[in-house]
């Protein structure tokens, strides 16, 4: 069986971060900078650019993700941190209107990205990536989390590189609850953690 351990992207992983990203998906050429910025920002960076902003979040800190590890090899990563500094959710008309917690609210945390390389898919590592970042969330004071995962079963084809969501039974596994249905297949979940 796999060993599996999930640490904290510090300054001194950037290179396993690099390396998780780049296993499949958009990972690599995104560098989790999408809910970063505005879309008029997003168009006008390159990849290294967005790269240098992503180890720039490293070397400042707090830690903006997680990091899985499967028998020591980088496998997988989680961005969760507040909220507000994600600017493109709040300016998501999907998202925005159909949140229950203000955006200004320092205490409301997001899980907003997941990236596993294709060799350790299937290994339910986005769920031990999920539970790792409730515990990062509460031990860091946030008060609720929110995310915003596909449904795969609401009957529309979600092409793969979408999922870096999540998916709404991961999230409810974990005990977040549905809070609304921007669309069939996009849900906003939350978990309160102050209960």
């Amino acid at each position: 069986m796999a060993h599996i351990t999930i640490e904290p992207a510090t300054a001194d992983r950037f290179d396993d971060a690099e390396h998780a990203l780049s296993g499949g998906g958009d990972g690599y050429g995104c560098q989790c900078q999408w809910w970063m910025m505005p879309n008029s920002e997003w168009d006008r960076t390159t990849r290294e650019q967005r790269e240098g902003m992503l180890r720039a979040e490293f070397d400042v800190g707090p830690p903006p993700a997680l990091i899985a590890y499967v028998d020591g090899e980088a496998a997988g990563w989680v961005r969760v941190g507040p909220r507000h500094r994600q600017v493109r959710l709040g300016r998501t008309r999907k998202l925005a209107p159909n949140s229950q917690e203000p955006w200004d609210d320092e205490s409301v945390w997001t899980v907003s990205c997941f990236v596993v390389r294709k060799q350790h898919r299937g290994q339910g590592l986005n769920a031990r990536l999920l539970d790792a970042a409730i515990d990062y969330a509460r031990a860091s004071g946030a008060r609720v989390i929110e995310a915003y995962p596909f449904d795969p079963d609401a009957g529309k084809k979600i092409p793969v590189n979408d999922l870096y969501h999540g998916v709404v039974s991961t999230f409810e596994a974990a005990g977040f609850r549905e809070v609304a249905r921007p669309q069939p297949h996009l849900a906003i979940v939350s978990l309160d953690l102050a209960g």
